[in-house]
């Protein structure tokens, strides 16, 4: 039932990235489940600007686009400027945390350690021997701004190194020593961590093909770690997104060693947002289905759009 004091939910999705087909796949599902609750208008974002047709006297954002101009504060920025209230994190949580250097420097300040790594400009990239002498010929090389593992070169060996390193002639890039072990994430909502979920790829690589090829990967919900080791887990998660100052929702990833070693990986502020995503197959350990958990990550925009405080999830 659609509420009566409520603004219209305006979704956007699409956008200019490489992750375009997904965000448009994240806003079509956000806003039939929406739909159930509030007047929702579905928007398709075709350029790197704001759409003129979005009213901030009646409206609120629940915007589903990921990547560049999506996640990177760009979007968000705009939308602030205009006035209108958006769900998920404001600009300068989202351009921080797109910003995986600068991000696991904030969080290693608050006790949330990532992998060893080296990062670099593709113009003066380090030679392969600096390289392998720092970090090991176990390794990833991953662009540092982007999502959805868009970019992502993992390496075992020497040869594999160079044949990555030489691909590489532009743009900024992570190289990070090569955590073999458990993939773990970590959905938090209002400083609240849900159920840890578990990623088991068949192929041993949660690459951008695994992510989104039907039955190339297993998710073990919740992950089945002793309680202590989970909330370990959601602690580390809920300190990650409080340093980087994200507000509304977030997803946090990690690696978990054999030795139970937690290493952190990244933040995403606008997560997959699929009834089979990742943060909602946390949410529906707890008994809370999509339809219940959209509604909830779109009410603290609407509080702030009648100047209310957020409700908590």
């Amino acid at each position: 039932m659609i509420a009566k004091r409520s603004p219209r939910v305006v979704v956007l999705a699409g956008g200019t990235s490489a992750e375009r087909e997904v965000s448009l796949g994240s806003g079509m599902a956000s806003a039939v489940a929406l739909a159930r609750s509030f007047d929702v208008r579905f928007v398709e974002v075709r350029a790197d600007e704001l759409p003129r047709c979005i009213n901030a006297q009646q409206e609120v954002v629940f915007s589903t686009l990921h990547g560049v101009f999506g996640e990177d504060g760009g979007m968000q920025r705009l939308l602030s400027q205009a006035g209108i209230e958006f769900a998920g994190c404001d600009a300068k949580s989202s351009e921080l945390t797109f910003d995986k250097v600068k991000t696991k420097a904030v969080v290693k300040a608050v006790g949330v350690e990532g992998a060893r790594a080296m990062n670099f400009e593709g113009e003066q990239k380090p030679t392969v021997d600096q390289i392998v002498e720092e970090l090991g010929a176990s390794i990833v090389f991953k662009p540092n701004r982007s999502g959805s593992s868009v970019g992502l070169s993992l390496c075992a060996n020497r040869t594999e190194v160079a044949e990555s390193w030489a691909k590489i002639e532009t743009g900024a890039w992570l190289v990070e020593e090569r955590i073999m072990g458990r993939e773990l994430t970590v959905g938090v909502i209002d400083r609240r961590a849900l159920p840890v979920v578990e990623i088991v790829p068949k192929s041993g690589i949660f690459d951008y093909r695994s992510k989104y090829t039907k039955g190339l990967t297993d998710y073990l919900a919740p992950a089945p770690l002793p309680e202590k080791l989970a909330k370990r887990v959601q602690e580390l998660a809920v300190k990650s997104y409080a340093a980087c100052g994200c507000r509304d929702y977030a997803r946090i990833d990690f690696m978990m060693t054999e030795k139970n070693e937690l290493i952190f990986l990244e933040i995403n502020t606008l997560p997959g947002m699929k009834e089979t995503s990742l943060l909602p197959m946390g949410a529906n350990c707890m008994g809370i289905g999509f339809t219940a958990l959209v509604k909830a990550l779109v009410s603290p925009a609407c509080d702030r759009f009648f100047g209310t405080s957020a409700a908590t999830f």
